[in-house]
């Protein structure tokens, strides 16, 4: 038997990527207007006159509120639009009132965002009891749906009695699909058309694209009726045509009779169904065209269009506001599970500079509410569903642009109207204004100066066309550059005015872009001057991080153990040398072989031959043999130190004579092998004799313990026979004896 599993298609927005998280502050991008100002997120403008200092740019009255306030700009001169409230144009009461149904609030609502700065609001929804619902059937009735057919009819009833608890006034309809009429989806030889079923004993009516059975009407009876009647088909592939069914159940509007109200289609298969491009197996290569093709009859076979695409599909349920619900087997829920969250619906005519984005409370992620781009919630009866909507708009809109967010399934929308505020309201400019030196026009705290002025306050005097700004500009920019004063500062009659830790004639020079070490600018030994460090109290380096004490060099009272130099305050070891203060030699055996082997040709101890070759090192001989830390040549073993006055100690001696080890080694070896075998020999003749010994004592034991009998042996026959004659046989009291033998 089927096992019917209902997936209920959930309510999704699509919407564009929020900008930012809410929450998170973003960081202000300077600009050198007001209007400009206020579109960057976490930015304010001050327009207090006397707020730059002399020389900065206008961009510096461009900061977050805080940092504005710290720079003494007044509360009340600094501009920051902030949220603005929401406008209800219309917000009526959820309400399941007959005459006034309303499932979705509010209704109609006007908003101003301040660009990427989100605005949330909440968007409630509730399905009316008793509003009034049109269901279409469509099932499938290819010949693998034949040990669920029965099940399937019993579905479709159990639906409409469902309904009717939920609300009296229920509108059902019927249809059914099988597959394209021809190859190779169905099969064209006449007997098999007549009788598509796989066996003869079966009896199946011929196949078909999709049949309007029965349309939209409020006799169940009819219903019931028509659904009973149904017979199988049958068709060559595994895949329906599913889609071509659905497109023609929402397309068709006249012939199904959809009605102004709940919308809702159901899908009944036990396989997948044909895509767009598979009708090119048929020779069909004509896209379909979301047209109604259904005869009078109520037929459609599908041999002049290509099968729907999926997103075909979804967009007619969107135009057409039907809720698809689908009804498979438990062995296709996944590919039907995937094409339920395909086909969605999205808002209408959001401008491209809005991002929407949405949560829901409904009931299974209250504990994990996320902010996505799509909301969803599934298996909705008649509880009150929550969607938080959040906007944020990334640019300017040029004029109020009205969108709308529709859920499907029912005819109702929100409508929502958002501006953008981009203009700073600094009240009526001020011509001609004193700050401005009587030659520019005051607005929003800067001056637009007049012609023939220039400069921040208009100070700049225009004497010819040499002094025009473009020639003033260009003596701002570096050669071969089209930056204006490196992008550091601002050009003031002719001369660059540099921001903050920028210098130079150009600004060109970042004052603190210098080594930080031990967390300072500089090591705090001294000031940055154009990327470079400028070192005072006598320290050094590209960081001033080299002191000039020297007292971590010293050991003892040499400094460096005398073979090094202290830079830093720290000791760079000569050649040969290492440690923190040069005091241990590398490698010292071979540091002072060469002179070792010079001492042993010259022979002369104190000589100085081998001063260069000995590295001026003190060299002494030792009496007696010695066997010292290195040897030479296996003769001469030496031992090379670092004397207190920081100099080289070389002190060498004869290597005490040996045997040859190796040699003694192997005669000891081959000695103790020749005398252990001898020993074995030795004791294995031993063990022998002593065991031929008791063995010869055992056989005298035996020899004397056996008693020999003098009787003939049994076993033992003859080489004659005796035979005695009775008759020759003499009887005597003493004796008896046998006469005339014969032999």
């Amino acid at each position: 038997m089927m096992k019917a599993v209902l997936i209920a298609l959930p309510v999704l927005f699509y919407c564009l990527e929020q900008r930012f998280i809410l929450g998170k502050e973003p960081l202000c991008q300077s600009h050198s207007s007001c209007s400009e100002c206020i579109r960057s997120p976490g930015c304010a403008w001050c327009r207090q006159m006397d707020f730059l200092k002399p020389g900065e740019s206008n961009e510096r009255r461009c900061d977050s509120p805080e940092a504005l306030k710290a720079r003494r700009c007044k509360e009340d001169h600094v501009i920051n639009p902030g949220e603005h409230p929401l406008t209800y144009v219309k917000n009526s009461d959820l309400s399941s009132d007959r005459e006034n149904v309303v499932q979705l609030k509010p209704q109609n609502i006007n908003i101003t965002l301040r660009v990427g700065v989100p605005h949330e609001f909440k968007v409630e929804f509730k399905r009316a009891k008793g509003y009034p619902i049109d269901l279409y059937y469509l099932m499938d009735l290819s010949y693998s749906m034949k040990d669920d057919l029965e099940q399937i009819k019993t579905l479709g009833q159990k639906i409409l009695k469902k309904l009717k608890d939920i609300t009296e006034t229920v509108r059902i309809g019927f249809g059914s699909f099988v597959d394209k009429e021809m190859l190779p989806y169905v099969s064209q030889v006449k007997s098999r058309r007549q009788n598509p079923c796989p066996n003869r004993i079966d009896t199946c009516q011929p196949a078909f694209s999709f049949k309007n059975v029965l349309p939209l009407t409020q006799n169940a009876r009819d219903f019931e009726r028509e659904v009973s009647k149904q017979k199988i088909s049958g068709n060559l592939d595994a895949p329906e045509a599913g889609l071509d069914a659905i497109m023609q159940a929402v397309v068709c509007q006249d012939k199904i009779r959809w009605g102004d109200v709940t919308r809702i289609l159901v899908y009944t298969s036990d396989d997948t169904f044909h895509m767009a491009g598979d009708g090119r197996l048929g020779g069909v290569f004509q896209p379909h065209n979301g047209q109604c093709h259904l005869s009078d009859q109520g037929s459609y076979n599908g041999k002049a269009y290509d099968y729907p695409s999926v997103g075909h599909v979804s967009r007619v349920l969107q135009d057409n506001n039907i809720q698809l619900i689908f009804a498979v087997t438990e062995d296709i829920y996944p590919a039907y599970k995937n094409l339920s969250s395909t086909l969605v619906l999205e808002q209408e005519g959001a401008p491209k500079e809005l991002d929407v984005s949405y949560a829901s409370t409904c009931k299974g992620n209250q504990a994990d509410i996320e902010w996505k781009t799509k909301g969803e919630c599934q298996n909705i009866k008649h509880e009150k569903i929550t969607f938080q909507v959040r906007l944020n708009a990334s640019a300017c809109l040029k004029e109020p642009q009205t969108f709308r967010i529709k859920m499907q399934g029912i005819n109702e929308e929100v409508k929502i109207t958002v501006d953008t505020e981009c203009h700073c309201n600094c009240g009526v400019p001020e011509k001609d204004s004193k700050h401005c030196n009587s030659s520019g026009t005051l607005s929003c705290g800067v001056c637009s100066c007049d012609e023939g002025y220039l400069g921040q306050r208009c100070e700049c005097v225009q004497q010819s066309d040499a002094d025009s700004t473009a020639n003033m500009v260009a003596s701002c920019r570096p050669d071969n550059s089209l930056l204006v004063c490196s992008e550091h500062g601002t050009c003031e009659c002719g001369k660059c005015v540099c921001q903050g830790q920028f210098s130079g004639k150009f600004c060109e020079c970042d004052d603190n872009s210098c080594e930080y070490r031990n967390g300072f600018l500089c090591n705090g030994k001294g000031r940055c001057k154009c990327g470079k460090c400028i070192c005072s109290n006598n320290y050094t380096g590209s960081a001033c991080d080299c002191s000039p004490r020297q007292d971590k060099c010293f050991n003892d009272k040499w400094l460096c153990s005398g073979q090094g130099k202290c830079n830093c305050n720290r000791c760079q070891c000569n050649p040969g040398f290492k440690g923190e203060h040069c005091s241990v030699l590398i490698n010292d055996c071979m540091l002072l072989k060469d002179c070792v082997a010079c001492h042993m040709e010259v022979g002369i101890p104190d000589t100085n031959v081998c001063a260069i070759r000995c590295l001026n090192a003190t060299v002494s001989r030792l009496e007696g043999t010695h066997e010292l830390h290195c040897t030479y040549q296996d003769t001469v073993s030496y031992d090379v130190k670092l004397g207190d006055d920081g100099k080289i100690v070389l002190q060498y001696a004869d290597l005490p004579r040996s045997v040859d080890k190796t040699t003694l080694i192997i005669s000891i070896s081959v000695s103790g092998i020749i005398l252990i075998g001898i020993i074995i020999i030795i004791i294995y003749r031993c063990l022998v004799e002593l065991y031929d010994i008791r063995e010869y004592q055992n056989f005298v034991k035996a020899q004397k313990q056996t008693e020999w009998k003098e009787v003939q042996n049994p076993l033992f026959k003859g080489a004659t026979t005796t035979v005695y004659n009775p008759l020759h046989m003499k009887h005597d009291e003493n004796e008896k004896e046998l006469s005339e033998p014969i032999i």
